[in-house]
């Protein structure tokens, strides 16, 4: 059987230890603050990031990886004829997909699939969680291929955020929406669909909004059956732990824990938290 080497952008958020245990290739967004450019996770790490965030000044903007570091990785790794799988976060959120595509289609000799899991985060997380599950039990190229299809077509990513600040800074909410919502503690609970984003409802408070989000999990699990998730925080680890017995308390196991990097951060800002949920029969065909 050829080799199969997996491959994602940092969106995906993966503890450094896992990526290097599973010979995962992370491929970097850029992350900007003003005129200082670093790569996402490599040159800035995801606790400095929101140091300076916390600090002021220019409010940090990401941008995708240009095609070429996409192709210098799958130039490497396809160099022993085996298959590349590489999933992107959602492409109505980046362009970073299409920065994959064309270094696919400047690799014609090789065999590169790429995947768009249509979410972010902990969802993107999930997807490459999947990926290595199909691999590691002997599953062929075209398994995991179809595998993360079933997950893209299922998967639910739901989640909030502490403070309006940051959307506004990053110009994405008006100054006056920004004020209103932080007089009245309004807090949105938003969803992932079909690759983009929409409001699912507003709550009064952090805590209601973050119970919120168990809720939407324990929705779907008398339907689906085992499930998994995995929480996504920005610089929140004690509200993680808490999340994350409530979740095992509908599921039965602890979920996955990622800290959001810089990508989805600079919008969200610290206090982010989110949720991402899959049945586990995705991975069985």
């Amino acid at each position: 059987m050829s080799p199969i080497h997996l491959v994602c952008d940092s969106t995906s958020d993966l503890d450094a230890a896992y990526a290097a245990a599973h010979e995962i290739t992370v491929v970097p967004l850029r992350v900007f603050f003003g005129e200082e450019e670093f790569l996402d996770q490599v040159e800035m790490s995801t606790a400095e990031f929101y140091r300076r965030m916390r600090a002021g000044g220019p409010h940090p903007r990401t941008s995708q990886p240009p095609p070429g570091d996409f192709a210098a990785v799958f130039s490497r790794l396809g160099a022993d004829g085996g298959t590349i799988i590489c999933t992107t976060i959602s492409g109505d959120l980046s362009g970073t997909i299409g920065s994959a595509l064309q270094a696919r289609s400047s690799l014609p000799d090789l065999d590169i699939r790429v995947v768009d899991t249509r979410t972010v985060g902990a969802g993107h997380t999930n997807a490459v969680e999947a990926a290595v599950a199909v691999r590691d039990r002997g599953g062929e190229a075209d398994d995991i291929v179809a595998a993360l299809g079933r997950l893209v077509a299922t998967q639910k990513l739901v989640f909030t955020l502490e403070t309006l600040e940051y959307l506004h800074r990053g110009g994405r909410m008006g100054g006056a929406q920004a004020v209103l919502g932080t007089v009245l503690d309004i807090k949105p609970i938003l969803g992932i669909h079909d690759g983009k984003i929409d409001v699912i409802e507003r709550v009064r408070t952090y805590p209601r909004a973050l119970k919120r989000l168990v809720q939407e999990l324990a929705s779907v699990v008398p339907d689906w059956g085992p499930t998994k998730a995995a929480i996504c925080h920005a610089a929140s680890p004690q509200h993680a732990d808490a999340v994350a017995a409530q979740v095992a308390a509908v599921t039965g196991e602890l979920p996955t824990i990622v800290e959001v990097g810089a990508v989805l951060g600079c919008h969200a800002g610290p206090g982010g938290f989110g949720l991402a949920f899959h049945p586990k029969s995705v991975l069985e065909g």
